[in-house]
């Protein structure tokens, strides 16, 4: 059986990966120092085999590493805010992180790697959509230690042979994504205080723009590329939403009562964003659920945690 290794694999997207990985037979250990990732999420996916460890030991990471024929790599501290806070560490983190685990690799022999970027590293430019041959424009410590990995990786591919694939995550959004982290991303909160019928709180006037891509449609693209892609891409649907908007069909959704109201914008926010995905429409034909039927769907698992 083939040995998939994820780092940040008992996290939101992780885990989803992890889950579509087990589907196809392969043997997937994952990597992680569970403190954003839930062991949880991992312990009903068979075939899966949990290593508690963190990417700044390297040693831990080269045994664990060992005999692997691609590595998924998304174990980050991924919040802006946090980072602006925290620069230092997100460096420590972040960059140091993907260092050493491109370095286990190389003394493994393990050469594939799908690195975790972030749509954050094109700034807060008004060009949209955002395409691969613009000129990265980094506004905080998370996107300047993202767009750090992907030289790395870059780095590693021109000079060791890695077959690199650099994945740009536009907003994602789903099952297992947590809504009670103090940094927690909008969908999830959004959904939770709509079905509780709380205000829902909107940094800035909700006329940003996102592209939000559900994480079931994300891994099976990432899974895709593992295979086939080459170089940079970008993962959303290529299709914009305010910020607005996307409450709005979720208080629609929920049958909510929630009221909305708005606050300054957070520092390191960008104001508009979404994909070209013409690169990414170049792979073999993937089955996706799209955006509708993606946040019902993460609707109704929201829905039935609750009820546990």
């Amino acid at each position: 059986m083939e040995k998939i290794f994820i780092t940040g694999g008992a996290g939101f997207i992780g885990s989803n990966l992890a889950e579509l990985l087990s589907s196809l037979d392969f043997e997937v250990v994952v990597y992680d120092n569970l403190k954003s990732g839930f062991i949880e999420n991992i312990n009903s996916i068979p075939n899966v085999k949990f290593i508690n460890g963190d990417i700044s030991d390297f040693e831990t990471l080269c045994e664990s590493v060992k005999g692997s024929s691609r590595v998924y790599h998304f174990a980050a501290e991924i919040s802006v805010p946090e980072s602006v806070e925290k620069p230092k560490h997100t460096e420590e983190v972040n960059t140091l992180g993907t260092i050493n685990l491109l370095n286990a690799m190389l003394k493994n022999n393990v050469k594939n790697i799908v690195f975790a970027s972030s749509a954050a590293v094109y700034g807060d430019s008004e060009e949209c959509p955002k395409t691969l041959d613009m000129t990265p424009n980094p506004i905080s410590p998370y996107a300047i230690s993202k767009l750090s990995g992907e030289y790395y990786i870059k780095m590693f591919t021109k000079i060791h042979g890695f077959k690199g694939v650099v994945t740009r995550f536009f907003n994602v959004f789903g099952d297992r994504q947590n809504p009670n982290s103090k940094y927690a991303a909008a969908v999830p909160i959004f959904i939770s205080k709509a079905l509780k019928g709380d205000t829902i709180t909107i940094f800035g006037d909700g006329e940003q723009t996102r592209d939000f891509i559900y994480v079931k449609d994300l891994v099976k693209y990432i899974y895709e590329l593992s295979n086939s892609g080459v170089g940079y891409y970008n993962l959303g649907y290529g299709e914009k939403i305010t910020i607005n908007d996307l409450v709005q069909k979720i208080i629609k959704l929920t049958n909510s009562n929630s009221k909305v109201e708005y606050k300054p914008t957070r520092a390191g926010d960008v104001k508009r964003s979404f994909a070209d995905v013409s690169k990414l429409k170049e792979l073999n034909r993937v089955e996706l659920y799209g955006f509708e039927t993606g946040l019902a769907r993460t609707i109704e698992y929201f829905k039935n945690k609750g009820k546990t």
